[in-house]
């Protein structure tokens, strides 16, 4: 019992020792205590500064386009999940946000010389009529863009004048689209070649990414303006 006061002090001294080693090596010299504890209380990350995020251009593209040139985005549609987007010089033509898609093929028509959304629609390939489809691509001016992007199923009703027509616009694959088959496309009425702006991938059980239907696709680009339009 005699012994309780020493050991008391005793471990009072060692407390202060240690107190002090720790204030000593926080503070460091006079005057260089508050870099030390910032130093000291400061990750690396926090240390370096970030580096600027990458700019994005019209439509989220990754550099901006030429002159006389439309910024564009396509994304067909995920499945039977995620709606298709169709995105021109920064606006949203079609999205699941502004309701005007639907399951088939989400087609916006476009004045080539100005830009301007002349009308859009979706077309249901699977239950609906292709006659529908037929009547808003045949009397197409000479100059009108044609975007194109498939949701779930885009070509179960499609016939032989169908893809005659598309093919007319510069498509490569419409010929072959299938039942559940991914794809986007712009095309134009009066163009000579076949368009650069395309993408297909098939619907096959042993590629597929979600179970029934192959990935969604995405393309951008910078289309010239036509010089002339209806």
């Amino acid at each position: 019992m005699r012994l309780a006061g020493p050991l008391r002090i005793v471990a009072l001294i060692i407390t202060m020792g240690l107190t002090w080693i720790l204030v000593t090596i926080l503070l460091g010299s006079p005057g260089g205590g508050l870099p030390r504890i910032q130093q000291f209380f400061t990750s690396p990350e926090n240390s370096v500064t970030a580096e600027p995020r990458a700019r994005k251009y019209k439509c989220g593209l990754p550099q901006p386009c030429p002159e006389e040139h439309l910024a564009f985005r396509i994304v067909s549609g995920a499945a039977n999940v995620i709606g298709p987007k169709i995105c021109l010089e920064d606006k949203m033509l079609m999205s699941s946000v502004k309701d005007n898609v639907g399951r088939g093929l989400n087609i916006a028509l476009v004045n080539g010389v100005s830009g301007e959304l002349l009308e859009a629609r979706a077309f249901d390939m699977w239950a609906g009529d292709v006659n529908d489809l037929l009547k808003f691509i045949r009397p197409l001016h000479e100059g009108t863009l044609v975007f194109v992007a498939s949701y779930d199923d885009p070509a179960t009703k499609m016939n032989e004048e169908t893809r005659k027509l598309f093919s007319e616009l510069g498509s490569r694959n419409a010929k072959e689209l299938a039942f559940r088959d991914s794809w986007v496309f712009v095309g134009a009425k009066g163009v000579q070649n076949k368009s650069p702006f395309e993408q297909h991938v098939k619907n096959s059980k042993h590629t597929n990414k979600y179970e029934g239907w192959p990935e969604a696709l995405e393309m951008e680009g910078c289309i010239p303006r036509r010089s002339m339009a209806g």
